[in-house]
Parts: C-alpha cells; structure tokens; sequence
C-alpha cells in the first residue's frame, strides 16, 4: 500500500503563504502542514487551522534565519545580539561544534515554540524543522528530547533517497532533475540516517519511511509531482512542499522561494496532479494517521 503525507512547510510566515497553503489542502492534494510559531502571520495560520479541521498542523521548529520566540536569558547562546537566530544551518552547526551554542538553549527555543503553538490551541501532529536541521543527530537527540516531553510521538524523517525517485533514465525529466549542489548535500546527509533511526526507535517516534521533495525544492513543478506519484514506493512516505502567493510581504522574508511557491500551488492544485492520485494508488493521509 502506498501512503503519502504532503505537507507545507512555512505555514504562517506571510498570510499570502497561508492562503496559498490552504487553496492547496481545499483543492489539491496538500494533507498536512507545519507553522512557525515566530511567523509574522502565526495569528492568521492559527485562525486558517482552525477553519479546516482535516488539515493537520505540526510545528515547523526554526533554529536559523529568524527570530527567536524564547526569552534571551533562556536562550542566550543561540541567539546574536538582536535576538536573531544563526542565519543558515551551517553557522548553526559550526557554532555548536566550536562549542559556543549551550544544547540546553536549543532546547528551551524549540519548547517554546511549541508552548506557543499550543497555548493557541493546536494540538501539534508531529514536529520537524526549518532547512531540515535535525538531520544532524546533535539536533535530532534535542528535537527528540523535546518531543517526548510534550506527548509529540510523530517526527518527519528528512533523509531523501535519490535512487528510489530519480533513476538515472528519469534525470531528464522536466522539473524533476535535482541540482548538483543539492544532491551531494541529500547523498552526504544521508550518513546521518543509522543515527535518526536509533534515535527515533529509543524515544520511541514514529516517521514515515520515505520523503521526497527537498531535492526538487525550488522546482517543484506538476511534472516533477507527477514523477515522483509515479514513482512512489509501497509504504508511507512524506512530499515536502512550499506553496503559496508572491506578496510584497514575502519578498520581505528571509526566503529566496518566491514566485516559485505560487508555481508548487498551481502543480499541487493541477488535474493530473489529482487525478494521478488515483491513478497510481495513492492513499493521502497526514501525520495524525501515522503509527
């Protein structure tokens, strides 16, 4: 059987990204989504959720490029002097193997967080993070940590498997090909994948099997959806996605993806895209679905 969660990343950093989040739960394939509790539009998100109960909602923990939602004395180590956070992964990463982020602040950031998230009352159905940075096990060990504190059982696995989506013959399929840069970062963050999966079986987690998407982010179009629909493998799996309207209020964002989130919305809401739903046997479900 094949299952698939397709979840929207971001939801709540401009209400042009949550509109264009919801069009696609409404009328596409989109199950699932995840907020950033330090969005400018967090409010909006929140009052979207609401208003479409099916959607399921977790929480999109941000570590890098935004501002912190915990207080500076708790977090002190992560944040610069403006309460900024580091502003891409690699700085993140570089800071804590120089020693100079406390694991403890991590932490602290990622509760409140999630307290926020809550205390609006969403009651989240899994948890996963900004750029994907719980691909480093020092990251997974806190977000697992965090997670069994808060009752969270269910954690996206970020680990993409270029083979079992883009076999060589396929490569040059229009909109599927990832770029280079992209695909030595997939193959050498798999080395990371024994570690993910013995954190997640102590703390007792539960992840889908497969994801796809990170390679094609930026090119997400209906081509490379389809392609990977067509290509998916038994089990569940999860399509990350970033839909949404290129507004003014985005192109204020820390994001280089712009009139690309409103391409991923039309690819999401497509007819193909819908009808190779049922075509190829695809069973939608979100995170809340997931054991």
């Amino acid at each position: 059987m094949k299952r698939l969660i397709v979840n929207a990343d971001d939801f709540g950093i401009t209400r042009g990204v949550n509109q264009g989040i919801v069009r696609s739960h409404r009328d596409g394939i989109v199950t699932s989504a995840t907020i950033m509790a330090g969005g400018d539009a967090f409010e909006d998100a929140v009052e979207s959720a609401r208003a479409n109960p099916c959607l399921g909602v977790g929480v999109h923990i941000v570590l890098t490029g935004g501002r912190a939602v915990g207080p500076p004395e708790k977090i002190g180590s992560l944040v610069g002097r403006e309460g900024r956070l580091p502003p891409s992964v690699s700085r993140l990463l570089s800071k804590w193997h120089a020693g100079l982020i406390r694991r403890q602040d991590i932490e602290n950031e990622m509760r409140a967080q999630i307290s926020k998230v809550m205390e609006a009352g969403i009651t989240p159905t899994h948890l996963d993070t900004h750029k994907h940075a719980h691909c480093h096990p020092s990251i997974m060990k806190a977000l697992a940590s965090v997670a069994k504190e808060f009752g969270i059982t269910r954690v996206r696995m970020p680990y993409e498997d270029l083979r079992a989506v883009y076999p060589p013959a396929a490569r040059g399929a229009k909109g599927a090909r990832p770029r280079i840069s992209r695909r030595l970062f997939i193959l050498a963050s798999r080395a990371a994948y024994p570690a993910f999966r013995g954190i997640v079986r102590r703390n007792h987690l539960h992840a889908p099997s497969h994801f796809f998407g990170f390679a094609a982010t930026g090119r997400l179009g209906r081509d490379a959806i389809l392609h990977i629909l067509r290509n998916l493998p038994d089990g569940t799996s999860e399509l990350v996605c970033h839909p949404g309207i290129c507004d003014a209020d985005l192109r204020l964002q820390p994001t280089r993806l712009l009139e690309h989130r409103q391409a991923e919305l039309d690819a999401l809401t497509d007819t193909l895209t819908r009808k190779a739903i049922v075509a190829e046997d695809v069973r939608l479900i979100n995170y809340g679905d997931l054991n």
